[in-house]
């Protein structure tokens, strides 16, 4: 059986399609940035350490700084300190930190989905951790090669609120 091909319409045109041209972008100036306006330094405070500071944060404080803080300090954050973080009180330590970023061994294997690793260090004054210990996995193979990369773990060591390194603990935390 033979096919018949239709014979082309002397009538039908070939159109081609319009050019389509995108709009020009409008050109728009950023909005003029205004500086904040400068503010005076509080008056120092007068009263006791039961919430009569002078505030210039909206409130009144909470003890004799001034700022709208709570302490002796100067600004609108918690203890003795100048500014808006939270200020050293008596025994207020900061702990230690690591100097890189805790890359687990890759690749994972499959039996570690959803294992959340918590690792233990004990850093002394000069920043030299011991490993005290992590919880394992369900891969013996892996636990090893986790225990030799905390192993190498460098940290910062803590400090006390004046800046005089102490020895604490800390512990890293990692989800896989």
């Amino acid at each position: 059986m033979k096919l018949k091909t239709p014979a082309p319409d002397a009538a039908a045109q070939v159109v081609p399609p319009k050019l389509i041209v995108p709009p020009k972008p409008v050109a728009t100036l950023p909005a003029a940035v205004v500086p904040p306006a400068p503010v005076a330094p509080a008056a120092p405070a007068t009263g006791s350490a039961a919430g009569t500071g002078t505030g210039t944060a909206g409130t009144g404080g909470a003890g004799p700084g001034s700022g709208g803080g709570i302490g002796s300090g100067v600004g609108p954050g918690t203890g003795s300190a100048n500014g808006p973080g939270t200020g050293g009180g008596p025994g207020a330590n900061y702990p230690p930190t690591p100097t890189q970023f805790f890359l687990p061994p890759l690749p994972a294997p499959a039996s570690v989905k959803g294992y959340h690793l918590i690792a233990y260090f004990d850093v002394d004054e000069k920043g030299n951790a011991k490993l005290l210990g992590f919880n394992p996995s369900r891969d013996g193979d892996y636990n090893r090669k986790l225990r030799d990369v905390l192993m190498a773990m460098r940290f910062r060591p803590g400090v006390r609120a004046d800046g005089t390194p102490v020895r604490d603990t800390v512990d890293i935390q990692f989800i896989f």
